[in-house]
């Protein structure tokens, strides 16, 4: 176990020295939520309204679950490189644990993502964005979005070893997160939607972890029509338990797709 973790934590630091030298990858993941931000808050702030409080401090914590969620497809993404120049074949051939493979691809995301997030709270900052509520809440806050995003990568780690080529997976990434975003209250309340709609938005996974970083940072109002459903009244508990199943169900799969790919 031991060999196993500092052999993917290895991994974990060439992913990231593999950032640093292409920082267009980090660049171009962090750029989107900026344009979204920008374009949202002063372009269309004015037109949505949120009752008791501003737009950008009803948005910000849905961009960063937005940030983290189209980070994850760097994971796919570089697998599928790898696979494809062959250094899955290379890692074979080393005194190394078949899973510091995957464990150290998705242990780098997470580092990547915490840069994420600290350029988008800056960035959130300027346009309005404020933590309401204690620190521990706000350090709360944080570790689960992290979580989320870790159980998520696996996710898009299965999918890509599935796919195997950067442009079909960079399709169906693409295809598959655009509704997980959008059908959900990183934008609007979901209530606002139709009825079907409705009902994936508050039982979508990214809308519980959207509402528990809005209680925990403080940006709610007592104006908001009040959730009627088990995911959006106990988000935390719902975040953590879609993370875990995540790993449960993606981790294995993964972890199987990754053999066949390698023999």
């Amino acid at each position: 176990m031991s060999t196993a973790l500092a052999d993917g934590l290895t991994i974990a630091k060439r992913n990231v020295i593999k950032i640093k030298r292409t920082p267009d990858l980090l660049g171009s993941v962090v750029t989107f939520p900026i344009v979204f931000v920008l374009m949202l808050v002063y372009v269309f702030g004015a037109m949505i309204e949120i009752p008791g409080m501003s737009y950008a401090e009803y948005m910000i914590p849905g961009i960063f679950v937005q940030t983290v969620v189209m980070s994850s497809q760097i994971t796919g993404y570089t697998l599928v490189l790898d696979l494809q120049k062959g250094i899955f074949d290379r890692f074979r051939t080393l005194p190394m644990a078949p899973s510091a493979v995957l464990t150290g691809q998705t242990l780098g995301d997470v580092l990547m993502n915490a840069a994420s997030i600290l350029v988008m709270s800056l960035m959130g900052l300027l346009v309005g964005w404020r933590i309401n509520g204690s620190p521990l809440e706000a350090i709360t806050a944080f570790a689960v979005l992290l979580f989320f995003a870790y159980a998520f990568s696996w996710v898009t780690a299965t999918v890509a070893l599935a796919l195997r080529t950067p442009e079909v997976f960079n399709n169906i990434a693409t295809i598959v997160t655009f509704p997980i975003m959008f059908l959900s209250n990183i934008f609007i309340d979901s209530s606002r939607l139709a009825g079907p709609l409705q009902a994936i938005a508050e039982w979508n996974p990214v809308s519980a972890v959207t509402q528990a970083l809005r209680e925990l940072f403080g940006n709610t109002s007592s104006a908001l029509p009040v959730p009627d459903v088990w995911p959006l009244q106990n988000p935390l508990l719902a975040t953590l338990g879609w993370s875990v199943v995540l790993l449960l169900v993606f981790v294995p799969l993964a972890t199987r797709l990754y053999k066949r790919s390698v023999s």
